[in-house]
């Protein structure tokens, strides 16, 4: 017999986002899929045993930014007058205490298990050490940053220059980056609220660690006339002739992209993601000529305050929308197929987590982050073909089984890496005192 630790034996399996295999069983030896092969070809002796009866193993979802300090803002954004980030999230973020962080990781944490998510990026955010511990706890596979702005006139509480903007990053990169599952990324939180020089600094220190710059890009229309007024070019070709621009870069968003910009983004082969909920207010991007480029975006949440941090909807709200903008005047129906939608999903999120080839597909030798789903439901069955039914009708309460690295994260919708009572507990405390109760 062969060992390994973890063996899920008979399940379906999606290997990757357009194949499933029936009768199919999952080897795992440390945070590594060791082995994927047909049920009963290979006798294994493992530690644990996961029986895939009625059960759907595919790869953990990867949520490619999201923002761990407006988890308690859930309610409080959707139809709130223009500009939120000004009016709202800006405000709340700068009343943040570490012990608002702690619970806000708790929750997200949570919240992504539960939907199936194995793999995050935080866009940037403040007590990012505090975060940083609950992550590492939960076995989360996470992308931490601080939120880096040297804008005048931003809260006494956020207010920094940009050398201390660059040593807080650097310190978080120091004690967490390589921890577990976590990695630490460098960020400019948006190109108009940060000098040139904090932006060359920025670049410079994560090229130094060899780490992933990520930033906000050409969500607004706005945020773009702003650029261009202040630098004479859009804010990519800025990060172009600033030398910023390269494949270690994650434009989150990227709405509104010129055809220059497209061209520097296919160019540099940088990294894209949009966050169809959040942006649909906003614009809708050209992702079809990105993907005709070769240029594969994931998806994004957001963060809670946007509608939940659930990429099932994500996916399927952007579907509609590029129906409705692009496949009905083409009279094209399959303008955004489901296999391309979790082509997104797995590798756009593989490519944001800076893991290309280890992580959006089950496969030996890659990062065992998967998840399962129940598919005896009603929902869910009859098919006639599985993976559109997935796609269609799945829902983050199908999903059973979390594993990330080879730890088991859930198992029948329970929760083991973390203490779910306490933070749920925590949680309700939080509104009462929120509401004044």
């Amino acid at each position: 017999m062969t060992q390994c630790d973890l063996l899920i034996r008979g399940s379906a399996v999606m290997t990757d986002f357009q194949t499933i295999r029936e009768g199919t069983d999952i080897a795992i030896e440390g945070d590594r899929i060791l082995e994927v092969r047909p049920h009963g070809e290979e006798t294994y002796q493992a530690g644990t045993v996961i029986e895939g009866k009625d059960r759907l193993f595919l790869p953990g979802f990867i949520d490619s930014h999201m923002h761990t300090g407006q988890q308690l803002l859930k309610g409080l954004v959707l139809d709130a007058k223009p500009v939120i980030w000004t009016r709202v999230m800006l405000p709340f973020e700068s009343s943040l205490t570490p012990e608002k962080m702690r619970l806000s990781a708790g929750l997200a944490a949570l919240e992504m298990i539960k939907c199936g998510t194995t793999g995050f990026v935080e866009s940037g955010g403040y007590f990012m050490d505090e975060a940083a511990a609950v992550y590492g706890e939960s076995g989360l596979r996470g992308r931490l940053s601080c939120s880096t702005m040297d804008e005048p006139g931003l809260p006494a509480s956020i207010a920094m220059d940009g050398a201390e903007a660059v040593a807080r990053a650097d310190e978080l990169y120091r004690n967490w980056h390589g921890k577990g599952n976590l990695k630490v990324y460098y960020s400019l939180r948006a190109l108009n609220s940060c000098s040139d020089e904090l932006i060359a600094m920025t670049a410079e220190h994560a090229a130094q660690r060899g780490a992933v710059l990520q930033a906000h890009m050409n969500e607004y229309q706005g945020e773009v006339d702003g650029m261009v007024a202040r630098t004479g070019v859009r804010p990519y070709v800025y990060l172009e002739r600033m030398g910023v621009l390269s494949e270690r870069f994650l434009g989150a968003h990227s709405l509104l992209l010129s055809e220059e910009e497209r061209e520097l983004i296919k160019l540099r082969d940088s990294r894209l993601c949009h966050c169809p909920f959040s942006n649909c207010g906003k614009a809708v991007p050209e992702t079809l000529e990105l993907l005709e480029q070769g240029t594969v975006p994931g998806f994004g949440s957001d963060g809670a305050a946007h509608g939940g941090l659930s990429l099932w909807g994500e996916m399927r709200i952007f579907r509609s929308l590029m129906n409705a903008v692009y496949g009905v005047p083409r009279r094209n129906s399959r303008i955004m197929p489901a296999e391309t939608l979790f082509r997104m999903m797995f590798e756009g999120g593989a490519l944001a987590l800076d893991e290309a080839g280890t992580c959006g597909r089950i496969k030996a030798g890659c990062l065992a982050d998967l998840i399962s789903i129940r598919l005896d439901e009603p929902r869910l069955m009859p098919t006639g073909n599985l993976l559109h039914t997935l796609f269609e009708c799945g829902e983050p309460g199908d999903v059973q089984d979390v594993i990330a690295g080879g730890r088991v994260l859930m198992r029948n919708r329970e929760v083991l890496c973390l203490d779910e009572e306490r933070i749920l507990a925590e949680a309700r405390a939080y509104q009462k005192r929120a509401a004044g109760q």
